[in-house]
């Protein structure tokens, strides 16, 4: 297992190195991984080892979710069902090698990914993983107290600007004190059996129209935060490690772009200053830093090759800040004129007209009317 002399054709080989890992065995000579090959060749299909067999082969395999009933981690299951659901998946592993490969051997780029790219990178990704990540609990059990704190004085301003108290997690309620206490524009819901929606789309469409629909969007905000993030990542930390351990998906997708998982930590928002305090309890150990690499502007960039236009290029080519640089054009101003606000309106008018958003988003999204934002894009 430990030789390089040895190759090995693993189906999601990440897992099976973090297992051997804690075994005391260094997983070693992986060429091939089923997973990593079938996310290349069809990234919005099923990349399961039993969604493969059926696809290819047309063959019903043992589900390790048949083996250990709903519920349970462990079970005493029968050493001859174990046999043939390990046979199976080996026997179906090897099967879909040749197979994959000649699909992959049709397209040179794929196979260049898979070979150069995605099998490197699944070591180190496991490494990554079982390295894992500190935080500081004792900070986040003070950041949920003060955002506790913050909860309640944002509900005693909804219950003030409403002027009745009512329960801002019921819909039901909510719907009675927008609609019809308040009497605010239905047609920016929809109706559904408990009245009108109150979801977060519906509430950004009244964002502005109430004061009250503003502590309620405040509101969910921070309690989303503290829910997802503050309080439940203290309870995520290895008991051995003191560290969080996420899983880095490789095969989930459909851009390629790596996810993050159980938890998320690729979703903790960075807009809100709330945002930037729940990221300051991740810490580097001593002597150590943490470091944050992205890609300059890639979906500029490709937008700037594909459409040729001269303002975008002229841009990269001399160094600019693009979102700066279109602002400059939008306005009609200096590049060392424009302001922070103007930057951040040319930076969703650019990212808008990338994703296809319409003139109505781009109005919502920006707080301006239609006909500007029409204009704009």
């Amino acid at each position: 297992m430990e030789s390089e002399a040895y190759p090995k054709a693993l189906q999601n080989a990440k897992f099976d190195r973090r297992i051997l890992h804690h075994q005391g065995i260094t997983l070693r000579g992986v060429v091939w991984d089923t997973l990593l090959a079938s996310y290349l060749l069809n990234p919005d299909e099923g990349h399961s080892l039993d969604a493969m067999a059926d696809r290819y082969f047309q063959i019903q395999t043992t589900s390790y979710k048949e083996l250990v009933p709903k519920g349970q981690t462990i079970a005493v299951v029968p050493i001859a069902d174990v046999a043939q659901y390990c046979g199976m998946d080996v026997h179906v592993t090897r099967r879909l090698v040749p197979v994959l490969g000649q699909e992959l051997a049709q397209s040179p780029e794929l196979e260049y990914l898979r070979a150069a790219v995605e099998q490197p990178l699944e070591p180190v990704l496991a490494a990554m993983e079982d390295q894992g990540v500190r935080i500081d609990t004792d900070y986040l059990g003070q950041l949920s107290q003060q955002l506790a704190q913050e909860l309640d004085r944002l509900e005693a301003l909804a219950h003030q600007a409403a002027g009745i108290p009512f329960n801002l997690a019921s819909p039901k309620q909510l719907s009675t004190i927008l609609f019809d206490n308040l009497g605010l524009d239905i047609k920016k819901s929809r109706k559904i059996k408990t009245g009108y929606s109150t979801d977060a789309a519906v509430l950004e469409k009244l964002s502005g129209d109430h004061p009250v629909v503003d502590y309620l969007l405040e509101h969910r905000t921070l309690a989303k935060l503290k829910s997802t993030y503050v309080d439940a990542l203290p309870t995520l930390v290895h008991p051995q490690t003191q560290r969080i351990h996420t899983d880095f998906n490789q095969a989930v997708t459909a851009t390629g772009r790596l996810s993050s998982s159980s938890p998320n930590l690729q979703n903790i928002p960075i807009r809100t200053p709330e945002g930037h305090r729940v990221r300051e309890a991740f810490l580097a150990p001593s002597g150590h830093l943490i470091a944050s690499a992205d890609y300059s502007q890639i979906e500029l960039r490709i937008m700037a090759h594909l459409s040729e236009d001269e303002a975008l290029l002229n841009a990269f080519r001399h160094g600019l800040d693009v979102h700066r640089a279109t602002a400059a054009e939008v306005f009609g101003v200096a590049l060392d004129q424009v302001s922070s606000e103007q930057r951040r309106y040319a930076k969703v008018i650019n990212f808008g007209l990338i994703y296809g958003m319409s003139s109505f988003g781009l109005a919502r999204n920006l707080g301006i009317e239609t006909k500007a934002a029409a204009a704009s894009i």
